[in-house]
């Protein structure tokens, strides 16, 4: 008899690629090229523990519905066709119970050419990336983390790091004045929904959040005064709580990218230290790797 049971499983497709044009007809063209990963829960043990196939959803079969589904539903926002892709696991299959569908949609721009928009051509002008997550589950109704990966920052000033503790292993000396850099990563979550309908009446407030949670990082990092890393990355996310009443939390991952002087004393006297810095080394590892999450304050119950 075997000794073993399946405590958990999950499968599906991961990586598919996507990418879909919106064409209106004065001319003007809209695009969005994502990345997709489907995964599946519910009844399916048996696939695993005796070899029956029987409730397996192919993963190639979750990748053409991908595409189906992309050429009958608007897929901007990626909220919405994220939602519209795990309801439809779950309805369409009545042995699985949660479908997970996680999205990254890849950035372009529209060109200005002549100082116009133009109507059909598109540039890459940053690397960062807009992530979806998305878990619908029977019963339970659709939740939805949306986010940015991948923006990297950087400020030749404006940025210190001083009173910190101090014993006898530190080594590093205070500063008021450094660069900083980091690759932001962060992501909201958002209220509990219904289902898709709801989703799909509430739309609007996603792309707006997006690109309101994408400026205030930018904005913050580049005005604030940075006391560390800490203080910022809270700043910023109190302000997106503020913009973004249907959020419950905000979450930032913030790894340090560290700009090193180089001490050239050696050469002739020559001054790199201090106020006379110019010429630094860009650090690749060791980091620091600062994270938190700032939940809204339930309200206070009424006595």
């Amino acid at each position: 008899m075997s000794q073993s049971q399946l405590s958990y499983a999950r499968y599906g497709k991961d990586n598919v690629r996507l990418f879909k044009v919106r064409r209106e007809e004065n001319g003007m063209q809209h695009i969005t090229e994502m990345t997709v990963c489907t995964l599946l829960e519910g009844d399916i043990e048996e696939s695993y523990t005796k070899a029956d196939n029987s409730p397996v959803v192919a993963t190639d079969t979750q990748k053409q519905t991908v595409y189906v589904l992309a050429k009958q539903n608007p897929v901007d926002p990626p909220e919405l066709f994220a939602a519209i892709l795990g309801q439809h696991f779950v309805d369409t299959y009545s042995h699985i119970h949660v479908a997970h569908v996680k999205i990254v949609v890849h950035r372009w721009s529209r060109m200005i050419v002549d100082g116009e928009a133009h109507p059909h051509s598109f540039l890459r002008d940053g690397t960062d990336k807009r992530t979806i997550e998305v878990v619908a589950r029977r019963g339970s109704g659709i939740t939805i983390k949306s986010g940015i990966d991948g923006l990297l920052v950087l400020k030749s000033t404006g940025s210190a790091f001083y009173g910190f503790h101090r014993d006898e292993y530190t080594r590093l000396p205070e500063t008021w004045d450094r660069i900083l850099s980091t690759e932001v990563q962060n992501s909201w979550q958002w209220k509990q929904f219904r289902d898709v309908e709801q989703v799909r009446k509430e739309q609007d407030k996603f792309n707006k959040c997006y690109e309101a949670a994408r400026q205030i990082t930018i904005d913050t990092f580049a005005k604030e005064n940075s006391p560390s890393v800490q203080a910022t990355m809270y700043n910023m996310c109190d302000q997106i709580l503020a913009i973004a009443p249907d959020t419950t939390d905000i979450e930032y991952t913030l790894p340090n990218k560290h700009y090193f002087e180089i001490d050239l004393s050696w050469f002739k006297g020559l001054k790199n230290n201090g106020k006379d810095a110019e010429v630094y080394a860009p650090q690749s590892d060791p980091n620091g790797l600062i994270h938190c999450r700032v939940s809204r304050k339930e309200p206070k119950a009424k006595l």
